[in-house]
């Protein structure tokens, strides 16, 4: 899979290549600037520019590698898988011209001992061009097709890959060893996400009274003692040993006990919920101690946020005034009610604020309930569904946006209610300023609970930057696009 991927890409470079040269052509800019080097040898125009595309193609494929775009262990909604492809675009265009310049070394250069010693590379690569005569905007319009041609690349590949996972090809068959809470969350997510590529077949109890028994609809078909004959049985690959509580010698031992069988485990380690989120591992002489990194945003990082916020607002209120006007009339056609609905929620710091929304529900409806999980819902009028369906009835926010309140991306600001029964590890979702959009809303768990999928927040307030913030605005604009914004 991965070498199919890495030739998907070696093609992208050598389009992008292709497609620049020929812009360059069109516009000109070849023609006036590009002349060949002299040297012993004329060269082509068309002949050196091919050059360059090999250059650009070894430099590219070499940065995906080194920043992670072939690692088989995907990240949260492949985020960033998106963010390093951004990186390694970046480093390529520098790592292109330093070699450039590298290579254009005069034969006096190769007299120096260091340049003397590579002297082969020059043999190998032997481009002999003068940077003057290479056409700037060409190169340049070359490395933008590559950023956003891979992007586009990467994202087909991604709903591809997810695809043939929903239908159970290529899937791994999978374990859990463990019936507790832990399982549980386990079996959930691989339910909930089944693009992860990994098919639940069961699990493994400490307790042989479970032996048959059914969690969630998942068997319970063995214990330790089955372990061999329930792995050859169901072809498992992987096995998710999810006992935190358990003594570290009985871990121990299920683990020497799965290498004898030569079958890949995971291990839930204790602590967790501790371990799921960014830690800090410092030493006190020998002995490894754990702490938490300091999540406050910087000043600089903070401003330019703000700064996206007002200018991405802005330009959405502006391009979608039509479709803002629009929902008002319909919505005020029904006379059941106010045109907006505002709604305490809690935000940075766990400060109060009025979020505003298109009104989608029954004026005399219970509005400060749960909100609705799918459409068919009693509470929702006609026009909110549609307004729901393509998330128009979130444009309001954007005015919160303006003042300050909210976020374009962010974790989701929640009712008070529940924000009172926050743990301290849910109150870890104060620390940002809530958002009209973020990682949970364009997830697979977008229909559940946000308080039960902690995670997607948690990971977003570790993460934050100006770059996944741009990956998950680019996201949520397919999502909306599909007609699948949050419900």
């Amino acid at each position: 899979m991965l070498a199919i991927q890495a030739l998907a890409d070696l093609g992208v470079v050598l389009l992008s290549c292709a497609i620049a040269y020929s812009l360059g052509m069109a516009l000109g800019s070849i023609q006036d600037s590009a002349i060949v080097a002299e040297t012993v040898v004329e060269r082509s125009m068309k002949g050196t520019y091919i050059s360059l595309a090999v250059l650009t193609a070894i430099v590219s494929l070499l940065s995906f590698r080194g920043c992670g775009l072939y690692s088989p262990t995907k990240s949260l909604l492949n985020v960033e898988e998106y963010k390093n492809i951004a990186k390694s675009v970046l480093v390529s265009f520098l790592v292109f011209f330093t070699t450039l310049v590298f290579l254009r070394s005069s034969d006096q250069d190769l007299n120096v001992p260091f340049f003397g010693a590579v002297s082969w590379l020059h043999d190998l690569v032997d481009i002999e061009v003068n940077l003057e005569s290479i056409s700037r905007v060409t190169v340049l319009i070359s490395f933008v097709l590559i950023l956003v041609l891979m992007t586009i690349n990467r994202f087909v590949t991604f709903k591809l890959i997810q695809s043939l996972y929903r239908r159970g090809i290529g899937n791994r068959n999978v374990l859990i060893y463990g019936t507790g809470e832990t399982g549980g969350w386990l079996q959930r997510k691989f339910h909930l996400v089944p693009t992860l590529g990994l098919r639940l077949v069961g699990f493994v109890t400490e307790n042989p009274e479970e032996i048959g028994n059914h969690q969630l609809g998942d068997q319970i078909l063995g214990t330790f003692d089955d372990l061999k004959d329930v792995i050859e049985d169901n072809k498992i690959s992987e096995v998710f040993i999810a006992l935190p509580g358990s003594q570290e010698e009985r871990v121990m031992e299920i683990i020497a006990h799965l290498d004898t069988l030569g079958v890949t485990f995971r291990v839930v380690p204790r602590f967790y919920h501790l371990l799921a989120q960014r830690v800090r591992i410092e030493h006190l002489d020998s002995i490894p101690l754990i702490s938490r990194p300091d999540r406050r945003q910087g000043l600089a990082s903070a401003f330019v946020k703000r700064c996206l916020d007002l200018l991405l607002a802005s330009i959405a209120l502006l391009l979608s005034a039509p479709a803002f006007l629009l929902a008002c009339l319909l919505i005020a056609r029904q006379k059941d009610g106010p045109v907006f609905y505002s709604q305490s929620r809690v935000g940075l710091d766990g400060r109060s604020f009025k979020m505003l929304k298109f009104r989608t529900m029954f004026s005399d409806m219970g509005q400060d309930r749960i909100s609705p999980k799918d459409e068919e819902d009693p509470r929702i009028t006609p026009v909110g569904k549609y307004l729901r369906r393509y998330s128009i009835d979130e444009l309001p926010q954007l005015l919160n946006v303006i003042k300050g309140e909210m976020s374009i991306v962010g974790p989701r600001p929640e009712m008070a209610f529940i924000v009172d029964d926050y743990g301290p590890l849910e109150r870890e979702r104060l620390a940002a300023k809530p958002g009209i959009t973020g990682l949970w809303q364009i997830s697979f768990a977008r229909n559940e609970a946000i308080h039960q999928n902690i995670e997607y927040d948690i990971y977003y307030i570790e993460n934050r930057s100006l770059l996944l913030d741009l990956v998950i605005i680019f996201l949520t604009g397919f999502a909306v696009v599909k007609g699948t914004g949050a419900h």
